[in-house]
């Protein structure tokens, strides 16, 4: 995906750290560009490149005091945050990241992270054992969780003296990242979202329940996703340890009967329907009142019932509505899922074979196949669900654009 910074206003928060000799290429990059580049700096940043550096090659004012600065009267990272489309922090600290994700303001870079309200991207670079760290690990993932991107680190040689992964990605790598996230911001503003995650489970009795491993980490990132990227979201979840995302509603479930009827309470107001819930394909006739008793080496019999085919029943009740359904296959990938994108009438289908090892469920990797309607097939690499919701946010989005009546 390409797209001009011409015109674009940029943050680049630069922590302190070696890295940021890189920050100073990377702002002559965005600069060439044709974007206009406002630098903010940590209180360590100007012991590694002095402010002038800066201010030269963006020719604007660098903000990196909160007091005793020009314009402090004028609560210049107030006025700075308001006027940017992206803010971009290369390089971010260990003690950066854990000022950003507990909101703690005691220099220019954190106190402007905290009042700004667009889209953020950032570029850690530390020792290795640091990046390993679980509290910086924690810090990282609080901060996704906000909706926040990450670029991440390369293997390379560090600061202090060794090899490993914490070296800050090259500027050329940051400046693609951020194209991207600018030609994603807000293409999808007012879209109305229906998404489903995570597993069904059908009890047998009040404690045992025929369910299925997903983790809901794909629908998670689908939802998180298109909330960045302006949507209006509902987000319809089986039971999963992940955190109610903020930003949408959330409708909690358990059964396929109970997700079936929250679908269809909210398909008449959905343009976007998709469907990356694994529901249970059966359920027991009956659920037994009381715990089933183990009758020594006895077996029992247990009758199953399909349970409600939700993509079937959205078929014939849609009004338009864009529907993606997700297919979670063993064998023949693409002719099971081909099956299920016409049998099902969707406009779209995301296979994956969960038989593969280290992806798909409860990873948070994962190879899928795209298929539509006019025939399309398109494998991708190896990535993170939250690339591969990107991606399949970028499908959508391009088929709304191509065809306006979609999805209205």
């Amino acid at each position: 995906m390409t797209s001009s910074l011409k015109g674009k206003k940029i943050v680049l928060g630069v922590s302190g750290g070696i890295a940021c000799y890189k920050a100073v290429e990377l702002l002559r990059l965005l600069v060439k560009e044709g974007a206009r580049v406002f630098v903010v700096m940590s209180r360590n940043a100007k012991k590694f490149v002095t402010p002038l550096t800066f201010e030269a090659l963006s020719r604007n004012p660098v903000y990196h005091k909160v007091f005793d600065s020009a314009d402090s009267a004028s609560m210049e990272h107030i006025r700075a945050a308001e006027a940017a489309d992206l803010l971009v922090v290369a390089p971010a600290t260990a003690g950066t990241l854990g000022k950003m994700a507990h909101g703690l303001t005691d220099d220019a870079l954190s106190t402007l992270f905290v009042a700004f309200r667009g889209p953020v991207l950032v570029a850690p670079a530390m020792n290795d054992g640091m990046y390993d760290n679980p509290a910086v690990r924690a810090n990282i993932e609080t901060m996704q969780s906000r909706g926040i991107g990450f670029i991440d680190p390369e293997v390379g040689s560090l600061a202090c003296g060794v090899v490993g992964l914490g070296r800050l990605a090259e500027p050329e790598k940051i400046l693609a990242a951020v194209r991207d996230r600018l030609a994603r911001a807000w293409d999808l503003a007012g879209r109305q979202f229906l998404i489903t995650a995570g597993p069904t489970r059908e009890f047998l009795d009040p404690v045992r329940y025929i369910s299925n491993p997903s983790s809901g980490k794909m629908g998670y990132a689908v939802a998180e996703a298109a909330r960045d990227r302006g949507a209006q979201v509902t987000l319809i979840s089986g039971p999963t340890p992940l955190k109610p995302p903020p930003g949408m509603r959330v409708f909690a479930c358990k059964t396929a009967q109970e997700m079936r009827t929250l679908v269809l309470d909210h398909l008449a107001s959905t343009e976007i329907l998709v469907m990356t819930a694994a529901v249970g394909d059966f359920a027991p006739e009956q659920v037994q009142k009381e715990k089933i008793k183990k009758q020594g080496d006895e077996p029992i019999q247990i009758r199953l019932l399909p349970t409600p085919d939700i993509l079937r029943e959205v078929a014939k009740s849609k009004t338009g509505q864009f529907v993606v359904g997700f297919a979670a296959e063993t064998e023949n990938l693409v002719e099971s899922a081909r099956e299920k994108l016409l049998k099902k009438d969707l406009d779209m289908i995301v296979a994956n074979d969960v038989s593969a090892p280290g992806i798909g469920f409860q990873s948070d990797t994962n190879q899928v196949t795209f298929l539509d309607r006019s025939g399309t097939v398109e494998q991708l690499p190896l990535l993170s669900k939250r690339e591969i919701a990107h991606r399949l946010l970028d499908r959508i989005a391009a088929k709304l654009s191509s065809n306006p009546q979609t999805g209205s």
